[in-house]
């Protein structure tokens, strides 16, 4: 009698959009739930210790309905990549490839947009997983090289070559001037996130703008 009752009350929740249970999601919404029950428990207990029961468990669903969506943790990390990460370095593509006309203000923003971003422990997350995993499943590595650092590379790259040609810069070979861009703010992000340093007092804007200016003057062209 009670279990009908309650099925009763479900029914008319759903209805009048009072309650919806956790079993009644929408199916599309179940990988972002068993993702951020992912990230959750491997920042708890590390991937290796992390059991794929145990994520099932914290997204509310069971061991199968997991696989219905991922065949492996190293899937589910996979799928964290693509959620947290890639996202953001396709979004510093375009806004390269979009600044072309002042790629000197373009790749300040840049910067200081990665600055800000690395300061937030959730977006280092996923990274801070691959580094600890990549070692066993190369693949990872691969997976993340491919669409994370190299499209971080061809933003840059992108930006630099359009700046030489505007005059702007002078010519350097724009893919080792990226990579001699990007290489000390994923040292910050280590020193901070994985290494456990202290940041300063200074904030990420601050960090951005000596970087620039750094970086400026070594790329600045100068004045005939």
């Amino acid at each position: 009698m009670g279990a009908a009752r309650r099925s009763r009350e479900e029914r008319a929740g759903e209805r009048t959009g009072t309650r919806r249970p956790r079993w009644r999601r929408r199916a599309e919404e179940r990988p972002d739930e068993i993702l951020d029950a992912a990230l959750a428990e491997f920042d708890e207990r590390g991937f290796d210790a992390t059991r794929v029961e145990d994520v099932a468990a914290r997204a509310g669903i069971s061991k199968a309905g997991v696989y219905l969506y991922f065949d492996s943790k190293e899937e589910i990390l996979r799928g964290l990549v693509e959620r947290e990460i890639a996202p953001v370095a396709r979004r510093m593509r375009a806004l390269a490839e979009a600044g072309g006309d002042d790629p000197v203000a373009t790749l300040g923003a840049i910067v200081a947009a990665m600055m800000t971003l690395i300061e937030n422990p959730r977006v280092f997350a996923v990274p801070r997983l691959v580094l600890s995993v990549s070692g066993r499943f190369p693949e990872i590595g691969v997976h993340y090289r491919k669409n994370v650092v190299e499209e971080g590379l061809a933003a840059f790259s992108a930006l630099l070559a359009a700046g030489i040609e505007k005059g702007a810069f002078r010519p350097v070979d724009p893919t080792t001037a990226a990579r001699a861009m990007i290489g000390p703010i994923l040292i910050h992000a280590m020193w901070t996130h994985v290494l456990g340093g202290e940041t300063g007092d200074a904030p990420p804007a601050e960090r951005a703008r000596a970087h620039v200016d750094l970086l400026m003057r070594g790329l600045r062209a100068q004045a005939a």
